[in-house]
Parts: C-alpha cells; sequence; structure tokens
C-alpha cells in the first residue's frame, strides 16, 4: 500500500466511543489526530487549526454533518479541505448522493473495515496535497509573470533591481538581493530585508562578482546554483547581516559580459519549485540589465552620430548674440531628423533649421544631404526661394517618400535686414519694440509636391531677437499645436540680453521630450 506522509486530521463525532476508534485507526496510522463533538465546534476548529482532513458523522446534536460540509466547502479559506462522510444510519444511495451533492470527498457507510477508513484518508491527503502544491504553483507562476513583467519593463538600472528582488522577496518569502554591475561600471547591491519591505541599495566590494564566479561559473556562460553557510558568504561579503546562509543563482548571458547574483536567505531550503523560479529571476534579470546597457550604449552611439551632422561650433558674428540647442527625444535610441544651420556667407548670416520626418538612420542621412546640400547651393550664391526648390526636387528625386520642413534666413547684422524663405516649417517668432510675434507660414514642405517658394523680406528692429524651433519642441499629444505655440510667445516676450539664458529656460520650461529638439535663437546687439 502507497502511504502517505501523516497529517492533521479532524474526527467529528458525538458519540466517545466512535471517535476514539476512528481516532485509533488514525494514529496508528502515524496522524494527528483532534476531535469535536459538534457542528459548531467542528467549524470553530475548522477556521482555526486548518487541519488536512475532516472526517466528519452526518447526524449531530446541534448542525447535521451536511451543512457543516456545505459551510465548510463555501468559506474561500477551507473550500478546498476534504471532508470524508460517515454515517451509520445515512446508508441508502440517496443519502450518499445528497452527502457529495453538498460538497462532501467521499461518503462511507458503516460498519467500516479499519485498511479501507485509512486508504480512504490518504486518498482525500493526497489529492489535498496535490491541489494546494497546484494553487500554490500557480499563484507562484503567476508573481513570476508579473515580476517579469515588471522586469522587463524598468526603464533605469536602479528601478530593475528593486523591482526584482522585491519581487523575488515577495514570491520566495525571503529576504532577498541582487548584485550586478550598472551601466557606470560600478558593482551596485540592493537588498529586501523583509518580504514585502522596499529594496535598498548598500555597497559592495568591486571584486564581490568575480569572487562569487570563481566558486561557481566562473568565466562560462549560463545560470548556476550557489549555496553557502552564513560565515562562507561573510567571508565574501564581511558587512552582510545575513541569519543564515544563502541560496543563489548566478547568471551571465554571454561570455564576456558581466554576470548577475540573486540570492535568498535559505534559513529553510528551497523545493524544486522555488529553486526554478528563483533561477527563472535571474535569468530575465540577467537579460534586462544587458538590455539596458546595450540601449545605452547604442543611443550614446545615435547621439554622437546625430551630433556629427550638426555644426562643429556657433560663429563669432559681429553685431549678434547668437545660441543654439540639440536635445534628443528622451526615450528615443534613434536618430532623428533634425538640424540647424548657423554660417556666415560674406556680410551676411546664413540661418537654416529644418525637420526630416521620422527616426532612423534613413532620415538622419536624409537629413546631412540636405545640410550639405544648403550650404553648396548657398555658397553658389542661389536666391533662397531657390535653394528650396532645389532641395524640394532633390528629395523628390532621390528620396521620393521622404519629406522635410525647412525655414532659411539671410541676415545682415549691420542693418539688421532679414531674408526669409520657408517650407512648411513652424514660422520664426520675431522679437522687438516691446512685442513677439510669428513671421507667418510659408510655402508647402519639400518633398511633397513641385512648389514655387517665395522670400520675405523684413528687419530686425535694434536689440530685435529671433527665434526658431522644430516642432518637437511643443508637441503634446494632450495640447493644441497653437495653444503650445502662444505659450512659446509669451515666452519670448521675456527674452533677455542672454540668448544663452534664454534657450535654457526655454527648454527647461517644456522640459523632456518624446521628439528631438532644435532651437536657434539670435539677437542683435545694436
Amino acid at each position: 500500500m502507497t502511504t502517505e506522509p501523516p497529517g492533521t486530521i479532524l474526527v467529528v463525532d458525538d458519540t466517545p466511543t466512535k471517535r476514539y476508534i476512528l481516532g485509533s485507526w488514525l494514529r496508528r496510522a502515524g496522524h494527528q489526530v483532534v476531535e469535536a463533538s459538534g457542528g459548531q465546534e467542528a467549524l470553530t476548529l475548522v477556521r482555526e487549526l486548518l487541519p488536512d482532513v475532516v472526517v466528519l458523522d452526518v447526524r449531530l446534536p446541534d448542525i447535521d454533518g451536511y451543512e457543516v460540509c456545505e459551510r465548510i466547502k463555501a468559506d474561500p479559506e477551507t473550500a478546498a479541505l476534504p471532508v470524508l462522510q460517515i454515517s451509520a444510519h445515512a446508508i441508502g444511495v440517496a443519502d450518499r448522493t445528497h452527502g457529495l451533492d453538498r460538497g462532501a470527498d467521499a461518503y462511507m457507510a458503516e460498519p467500516i473495515e479499519p485498511e479501507e477508513f485509512i486508504a480512504t484518508v490518504h486518498a482525500a491527503l493526497r489529492y489535498s496535497r496535490a491541489r494546494t502544491r497546484a494553487e500554490r504553483i500557480a499563484h507562484r507562476l503567476r508573481r513570476l509573470t508579473q515580476i517579469t513583467l515588471d522586469i522587463n519593463s524598468a526603464t533605469t538600472f536602479g528601478e530593475l533591481m528593486r523591482v526584482a528582488v522585491e519581487g523575488t522577496a515577495t514570491v520566495l518569502g525571503r529576504r532577498s538581493g541582487a548584485l550586478a554591475v550598472a551601466l557606470d561600471g560600478v558593482v551596485r547591491r540592493y537588498t529586501a530585508m523583509e518580504p514585502a519591505h522596499p529594496a535598498v541599495r548598500l555597497g559592495a566590494p568591486a571584486d564581490i562578482l568575480s569572487k562569487v564566479s570563481r566558486l561557481t561559473l566562473g568565466d562560462s556562460a549560463g545560470t548556476a546554483e550557489l549555496s553557502m553557510t552564513k560565515e562562507q558568504w561573510r567571508e565574501i561579503l564581511p558587512d552582510s547581516d545575513t541569519r543564515a546562509g544563502t541560496v543563489g543563482v548566478l547568471s551571465r548571458t554571454k561570455v564576456g559580459r558581466q554576470p548577475v547574483y540573486l540570492a535568498v536567505e535559505g534559513m529553510l531550503p528551497l523545493d524544486p519549485d522555488e529553486l526554478d523560479i528563483l533561477k527563472q529571476l535571474g535569468q530575465a534579470v540577467a537579460l534586462a540589465v544587458d538590455a539596458l546597457r546595450a540601449y545605452a550604449e547604442e543611443h550614446l552611439i545615435a547621439l554622437t552620430l546625430q551630433r556629427s551632422f550638426l555644426p562643429a561650433h556657433v560663429p563669432q558674428v559681429p553685431g549678434l548674440e547668437l545660441a543654439v540647442r540639440y536635445q534628443p527625444a528622451v526615450d528615443n535610441v534613434e536618430v532623428g531628423g533634425d538640424f540647424y544651420e548657423v554660417s556666415p556667407l560674406g556680410d551676411r548670416l546664413l540661418v537654416a533649421i529644418g525637420d526630416v520626418q521620422g527616426h532612423s538612420l534613413y532620415a538622419a542621412t536624409v537629413m546631412a544631404e540636405l545640410r550639405h546640400g544648403l550650404r553648396a547651393l548657398a555658397v553658389e550664391g542661389c536666391h533662397l526661394g531657390k535653394i528650396l526648390g532645389r532641395l524640394n526636387d532633390m528629395l523628390r528625386l532621390y528620396h521620393p517618400s521622404m519629406t522635410a520642413t525647412v525655414c532659411l534666413m539671410l541676415i545682415d547684422p549691420v542693418d539688421g535686414s532679414v531674408e526669409m524663405a520657408n517650407a512648411g516649417h513652424i514660422p520664426p517668432v520675431i522679437i522687438g519694440d516691446g512685442q513677439a510675434r510669428y513671421h507667418g507660414w510659408g510655402n508647402l514642405l519639400i518633398g511633397a509636391a513641385p512648389e514655387a517658394y517665395r522670400v520675405d523680406r523684413f528687419t530686425l528692429p535694434d536689440k530685435g531677437a529671433i527665434l526658431l524651433f522644430t516642432d518637437g519642441l511643443i508637441e503634446d499629444r494632450d495640447v493644441p499645436l497653437d495653444q503650445s505655440m502662444e505659450v512659446v510667445r509669451q515666452l519670448a516676450m521675456a527674452f533677455d540680453k542672454d540668448p544663452e539664458l534664454f534657450c535654457d529656460r526655454l527648454i527647461d520650461h517644456f522640459g523632456a521630450r518624446e521628439d528631438d529638439v532644435a532651437v536657434v535663437a539670435l539677437r542683435r546687439t545694436h
């Protein structure tokens, strides 16, 4: 006969002799027995003790066994508790059917053979324990799924590590900690002192991951378990306040990459399911850290490439003060198509700002072509309208799927005369004589269709200023464009003597953006 590990059995019967007989059979089988003589007493003990099985007589003096069983099954805390009903009187088919219909897991009619009774109890125990284990595994898997999603959704290294250790502590019910190399190359240590407590960051020796690696993975890739006594762990981390040994996993995604160590206190051994969860979490953290590191490296490369397409320095022009800004999108690793140009052209200054559609290496390449084409045409002395016309032809011929907005200006710093041609770009803000106004919309953007681009002429007053910017500065999903443009115009009313300070205030006002931003601000000094 298959043996079942002992359990706690509640025997409910109003006859002391029957309780004694059933209890003696159960005790000889190794089980702990608790007795109750009535239904209400049984319900109280069920809530207090949560026994493994209830052996329940059908006829009780206060509440009959059918109702007791029904109440046990109606309570979510005890619904899975196996109930074995016994009766010497209600032994007909209808009685047994009625008992099973009201929630009993088994029904036995007296007289009962001891072997059959114990075998039935063991069957109920197997069922109960299998169900409990399945529910525990399902709960842990749900938690594991949510923690993994949270880990992969983390946007910073610190957030990722906090989510990992807090989630590990919660799902495994133990103190947890993690070690990993941050994006700046420094080993960081995070720990959750207790389940459901916020994680904290602590100091860690620079060589701690190397020491842990030597004990298990070495320089290999993969995930390996590592168990240490309290004394062994304190040799590696002397300031540890662990109350017991540790059980951890070291994960390295590829040879040559930095590993991640995730561990919990081992006051009680981890069961196989818990160890699998710890391994899966360790692998998830290692992959997420590598992804963050790769993202940071790609973002740096993209930003370096983007800035290489922009002017290397701002020229010094007598009679004018200049300030430029380029701010990449806060969450975009791809290069964008925003650009500006500020370069002397004879006695005048060529100022341009533009935005090629999209965020990709292709958009940045098109932007570079437009900027170099613009400079070449300007050096040839082309009329601003013709420059835009040539750029439009070039874009439609070589990049027919792309469009761009471009605003060009030629400024004479001596007399303040300005020539301007605008191809679909947000018009510049003209500041002077105590007011700030948009100059007015220009012609069609380039790349869309044949267009003749007009040239506007005006004079910038003494001490007057011009502000140009790309739409990334003001575009918000929930704010109309006209409203944001008005905010810029009002800010421009406070354009002070220093264009650099004004650009800083402008960028700070709108904060981190979802799109790239380019800004050009200039001011006549006389």
